[in-house]
């Protein structure tokens, strides 16, 4: 029962039961009852624990499932359009534009230098060197197919005597006057340039002002230079080191954008050596055989002088019987001579040849058909 003082604030009281005659009500001690100010009995507070408890109970009896009624039917949200994924798909719609772009704009610098009409009147003109012709090619398009490069493409053409090298570099100077013009195309002969008599200084300073020179004009007009420079083998020390300065990487910018051929004999006895020594009755060397020449070959080019040692190595082999006479078909053509058979047969074996496995392969190659049909 409530004290009389409490009445008025709990007028059914009299009508709930009492602490001490209910069973169920549990009594609390003293410490969790408060006193008012007042001095007036104690209110019986229940702990804080027991109020968390019982919210925790609640929530957890909650089921988190929602019950459909089984008369409606149940619908996914409604997706939304993105944005950002119709920029992503533009974006990337943009790149693979720019992308065919770029390889059409490839294709058309390639165009311009006509290198597929260099590759054929290579092939048809030049005998026994299909695999230094397919390199040469390669080392073009790959080069040429941009306007920035980082480094200026420099290829060696090595071999021994008479096999096509020097008629080659003829070819390239050829046509890319026909195609950049002859202010951007060097055809460099050291014999006639740089003569036993001429000072080696002066030498260095005649070369150093030509491809200075032709450098920066052809950068004025976005070009790409060549030069081809012939008896490299007959070059000074000085010489080289000269050339070797303008074939570095570390240059600016129009010094990079050019193509230098390297035409000499220097590596011509060991091409021959392993070319005999690999020699066999089956069809042309495969390509393995080549790159092995090749590394072979750049160690004993690099001790005649460094630069060897980042240039493209180009090695031209022996030229056999039938290529001998091919080129005395053609010359006797060039001449206006009639080009019998069995003449030319007959001119092809006064040459010398080294015989092995079963072939034969020319010494001096095709360098005596000229003076040998101008006889007749």
């Amino acid at each position: 029962m409530l004290p009389e003082d409490l009445s008025p604030f709990f007028p059914n009281a009299s009508d709930h039961p009492s602490t001490e005659d209910s069973p169920h009500i549990e009594k609390r001690p003293l410490a969790n009852r408060k006193e008012d100010s007042s001095g007036r009995s104690p209110i019986e507070v229940p702990p804080a624990a027991d109020l968390l408890g019982s919210s925790k109970r609640r929530k957890r009896s909650r089921n988190p499932r929602v019950l459909y009624p089984g008369s409606t039917r149940r619908y996914l949200p409604a997706e939304q359009t993105s944005k950002a994924k119709r920029c992503l798909l533009l974006l990337v719609g943009i790149i693979c534009f720019q992308i065919l772009n770029a390889i059409e704009n490839l294709d058309d610098n390639l165009l311009k230098y006509d290198l597929d009409g260099l590759e054929r009147t290579m092939h048809r003109e030049v005998f026994g060197q299909p695999l230094a012709i397919e390199s040469i090619t390669a080392l073009l398009k790959d080069y040429l197919a941009t306007h920035i490069h980082n480094k200026p493409l420099v290829i060696s053409f090595n071999g021994p005597s008479g096999v096509g090298k020097s008629h080659v570099g003829w070819l390239l100077a050829k046509h890319f006057r026909s195609v950049v013009g002859h202010s951007f195309v060097l055809h460099y002969f050291t014999m006639h340039h740089c003569p036993d008599n001429a000072s080696s200084l002066a030498c260095q300073l005649d070369l150093s002002e030509k491809i200075s020179d032709m450098v920066t004009q052809a950068e004025i007009e976005e070009k790409i230079p060549f030069f081809i420079l012939d008896e490299v083998e007959l070059m000074s020390p000085a010489l080289l080191e000269t050339l070797s300065r303008f074939l570095q990487t570390n240059q600016t910018n129009e010094f990079l954008n050019a193509v230098y051929i390297l035409i000499s004999k220097v590596g011509g006895k060991e091409i021959t050596d392993f070319l005999l020594q690999n020699v066999s009755s089956d069809l042309p060397r495969p390509q393995s055989e080549v790159e092995e020449l090749m590394t072979s070959l750049r160690p004993v080019l690099s001790n005649v002088h460094p630069l060897w040692g980042f240039v493209e190595i180009v090695p031209f082999v022996l030229l056999e019987k039938n290529h001998i006479q091919s080129c005395f078909y053609e010359e006797m053509m060039s001449e206006g001579i009639y080009p019998d058979t069995n003449h030319i047969e007959h001119l092809a074996s006064q040459l010398s040849y080294y015989v092995e496995g079963g072939r034969q392969y020319a010494i001096m190659g095709c360098k005596q058909v000229v003076a040998t049909v101008n006889l007749l």
